[in-house]
């Protein structure tokens, strides 16, 4: 075979392979889209739908008085599809597309109207089917949105597609956060009533198909869910939001003053054991607090000379000693120890046991207890652990510490120093919390609960669950006991160490001081000296209603309890004093003879009615007006209407600012304000032809 036969055989074989390979591949092309075509069709529709959780509405949490203090908002994330329906047409999309770009620049801002233009024209042009408009959007904003051209639906067809997401906020912003808590992808275990309820707040997620188009993105498959999401249930909290207010405030004020590391308070009712306030506070910056650390309920620390409560109550128990019983003060050696207990303030001489309580003296109850329990140290921590000082109070939000209370059969039990330095409040690691209801035992007659922050739960508006303080301990001591321990910490307040900053004379306080040095750490006590102020009490003490303590540690300059917790425990008893017309006691009697009314300002009539009522005072009727100005006669207090009428001006004369405010602000006016009080003069009479915009000035006085 000559060269050119073999080179045209080598062709001819190549080229037949080639075309057997095309015939191969036409017939599996074939087989593929006739004979199993319906197969790879079902497969394509299976990879290209999903189904997708929706997740649920989260239920609200509400406080004591009914203000919403968590709750989720819709957001929306908005694409839009450029070869929809709606906007097919080429030239119904040209004339609209440079209108729809500038609405959009004007409303979000963030590109101008030629880069929204750029941007709508070429995805058009690239057929996109879902163009990213914007994440996070509100539900007021999208009805907005909704109307631009383009977007706005043409015979029931719509170009936008909408995409929910929930959010969730807090009204009252940091008030009672870290009680109120958190749950997000990022935390396994929520925090605070949000991880704790969680199983009750998250609700039921639904399901809904969605199928994959250009681009990776998902869109419906239909417009309705097909397995609708269930709402949360809401959470019934006892946070009475207006007290936890004063409690921050106080708390935040205190610590900038002191320059301290940190703090918390905690206000609770006395019967129910319900927590009503719960502030915490940390040193983020020069002069800056953040609630980062629950210190009320995590924060293990010696209590220092709040404990003396025990001491003495397991002394008065045991009868070893009566309130009149003489002891020394000064300092305490001891005995088998170099260790001398020292009082701060120095020796007050040889005193009664009441008289060693009030003033604080460490020396006093050291000796008491270590010459009482020196040969049965057991008898003394019993009482503690009878107490259940020692166990967890089992609270209905996560991250209590457990207590520390040591007993005789403990390793680290010195028997010659641990039972002295006990009786003070050293060697044992308690919360403010478990203080605090150690003593609302003794304002509830020695009923110790365990404190609550949840008190309902209600779906569609129902309660399907209630809860009640669970009983730690029915009596903790019998009632001689309990008088005579009523009686010394009343004069904690009225003769010893609270003397000077927490008395009032309109109502008594009852109440206990407490400094204690903090460990640093590995450091020991012999380290930088740090120490921890505090103040526990409840108020009024003749009829407990409410107990509080307040904590802060690490202050610079004074340290001392009375001086540094004193002041915001009596700020926030004041204010809570004065605004509960169920504590005062005699205010009928000191009105009695009083022919003249109590003035009112002019302002809302039902906040008004309502306070009138609540001391009892005869009011008349005069109008059904919401606004009113008030007219002093001798049968009461009249109500002559105060209506608003559009296009006239209000008369705000004898308004608070707020209710003042709030009807200019209607009128559509611009006020400025001058003076603080109640309203005197307005710059426009009343009854004037007004406009939107104009400028009224207010005088207050």
């Amino acid at each position: 075979m000559n060269i050119r036969a073999n080179i045209l055989l080598r062709v001819y074989l190549a080229f037949g392979l080639i075309v057997l390979f095309a015939l191969a591949v036409l017939l599996r092309l074939g087989d593929i889209q006739y004979v199993q075509g319906h197969k790879w069709r079902a497969k394509a529709d299976s990879l290209s739908i999903r189904e997708f959780t929706i997740e649920a509405a989260r239920g609200n949490i509400y406080s004591n008085d009914g203000s919403l203090l968590a709750t989720s908002v819709p957001e929306y994330e908005l694409r839009m599809d450029m070869v929809a329906g709606s906007i097919q047409d080429n030239e119904f999309f040209n004339s609209k597309v440079d209108s729809l770009a500038m609405k959009l620049s004007q409303f979000f801002g963030d590109k101008s109207a030629k880069d929204y233009s750029r941007l709508l024209r070429k995805a058009r042009q690239d057929s996109v089917h879902s163009l990213l408009l914007k994440r996070k959007v509100s539900y007021q904003d999208l009805k907005e949105i909704k109307t631009f051209p383009l977007i706005k639906t043409k015979n029931g067809l719509s170009c936008l597609t909408v995409t929910q997401r929930n959010k969730r906020i807090l009204p009252f912003k940091d008030l009672a956060a870290r009680t109120i808590g958190y749950k997000n992808e990022n935390v396994k275990n929520g925090v605070g009533l949000e991880g704790a309820y969680g199983h009750y707040i998250n609700g039921e997620s639904g399901k809904q198909l969605m199928q994959r188009i250009s681009g990776g993105v998902y869109e419906p498959v239909n417009n309705d869910a097909e397995v609708a999401p269930k709402e949360g249930a809401d959470i019934i909290s006892t946070i009475d939001i207006n007290i936890q207010d004063l409690a921050q405030n106080a708390l935040k004020k205190q610590l900038i003053k002191s320059d301290a590391h940190h703090g918390a308070v905690i206000v609770m009712e006395v019967a129910t054991g319900e927590i009503r306030a719960v502030a915490n506070y940390t040193k983020v910056g020069e002069g800056e607090y953040k609630e980062q650390f629950n210190y009320a309920i995590a924060g293990n620390q010696d209590p220092g000379s709040t404990f003396k409560l025990a001491s003495y109550m397991a002394l008065l128990e045991d009868k070893y000693v009566d309130t009149n019983t003489m002891v020394g003060t000064g300092s305490y050696q001891v005995p088998g120890n170099k260790k001398i207990v020292v009082d701060s303030h120095g020796s007050i001489g040889t005193v009664t046991v009441k008289k060693a309580f009030e003033q604080s003296s460490n020396a006093a109850v050291a000796e008491l207890v270590n010459r009482a329990y020196k040969e049965d140290q057991a008898k003394f921590t019993d009482h503690l652990y009878n107490w259940h000082l020692n166990e967890l109070m089992k609270l209905q939000i996560p991250g209590e510490a457990r207590p520390v209370v040591k007993n005789p059969k403990n390793k680290s039990w010195n028997k010659n120093l641990t039972l002295p330095q006990m009786a003070y409040g050293y060697e044992m690691q308690l919360t403010p919390l478990k203080m605090l209801s150690f003593y609302n035992a003794v304002a509830n007659n020695g009923k110790y609960i365990a404190p609550i922050f949840v008190k309902e739960i209600r779906r569609l508006g129902n309660p399907i669950e209630q809860f009640k303080a669970r009983v730690i301990n029915e009596k903790i001591c019998s009632d001689v006991t309990l008088s005579k321990i009523k009686s010394m910490l009343e004069g904690v307040v009225t003769e010893g160490s609270g003397k000077q900053v927490v008395y009032n004379p309109l109502y008594k306080i009852a109440g206990k001081t407490g400094t204690a040095q903090v460990a640093d750490g590995n450091l020991g006590y012999k380290a930088k000296k740090q120490y921890q102020a505090s103040f526990v009490g409840y108020f009024p003490a003749e009829r407990p209603k409410y107990s509080m303590i307040v904590v802060i540690n690490d202050p610079k300059g004074a340290y001392y309890g009375a001086l540094v917790s004193g002041p915001v425990f009596r700020e926030v008893a004041d204010r809570i004093y004065a605004g509960d017309v169920q504590m005062f006691g005699s205010v009928k009697d000191r009105m009695v003879g009083n022919t003249t009314p109590p003035e009112a300002k002019a302002g809302q009539s039902k906040a008004t009615k309502k306070v009138y009522n609540a001391f009892g005072i005869k009011t008349l009727y005069a109008a059904k007006s919401d606004y009113f100005n008030t007219v002093d006669t001798s049968n009461g207090i009249a109500y002559q209407e105060a209506e608003p009428v559009k296009g006239v001006m209000p008369n705000v004369k004898g308004m608070g600012l707020k209710d003042a405010m709030y009807l200019l602000g209607n009128a559509g006016l611009k006020t400025r304000v001058r003076g603080s009080g109640k309203v005197t003069a307005q710059s426009i009479e009343p009854g004037s032809k007004i406009g939107k915009g104009l400028m009224v000035e207010i005088q207050l006085q």
